[in-house]
């Protein structure tokens, strides 16, 4: 399996408003373009959080914890839409009430995201896609921030879970 790099996102302003369009493969080469993501916080009642873990066929941070969904907007899509999307493909789940938390621009040395940060609480059943993930489980906050800075956890996670959680 392997991210199709042809795949077209649309480039944003840190408004949202789109300003053009370029593929996967250009906007992870470093080119900076600002492309719009979707993020899903899962929370079960108890406060324990839903990581999921990336597969190591994933052209960006393989093999680490990161948010239990993730994902890009598609051109033409809302970030209502692309949430709604993303986590039915990626945990199996259709029955939740997002809340919307924050919208930030993260930057690395390979890209730059426009991101739209929510979070659910949620108890039912979670089906992870065994196409897009390597599984998933709840965490405590207590073994998030032992693990953090250790190369566990994806950095974007760390640093997004500290602005919006701690």
């Amino acid at each position: 399996m392997k991210d199709n790099q042809q795949e077209i996102f649309p480039i944003v302003d840190e408004d949202g408003k789109v300003v053009g369009s370029a593929t996967r493969g250009e906007c992870h080469s470093g080119s900076l373009l600002l492309h719009p993501v979707v993020h899903l916080h899962v929370f079960n009642s108890a406060g324990a959080v839903y990581l999921q873990k990336r597969p190591e066929w994933k052209d960006i941070q393989p093999g680490k914890w990161d948010t239990a969904v993730g994902g890009h907007i598609d051109y033409g899509e809302t970030p209502e839409q692309a949430l709604s999307r993303e986590v039915r493909e990626e945990l199996g789940i259709t029955d939740f009430t997002p809340v919307f938390v924050d919208k930030y621009v993260f930057e690395s040395k390979r890209e730059r995201e426009l991101v739209y940060v929510n979070r659910t609480t949620y108890d039912g059943p979670i089906r992870p896609s065994a196409e897009e993930l390597d599984g998933g489980r709840f965490w405590t906050i207590e073994e998030i921030c032992e693990a953090m800075g250790k190369g566990v956890l994806t950095p974007n996670f760390e640093n997004e879970f500290k602005r919006c959680f701690l």
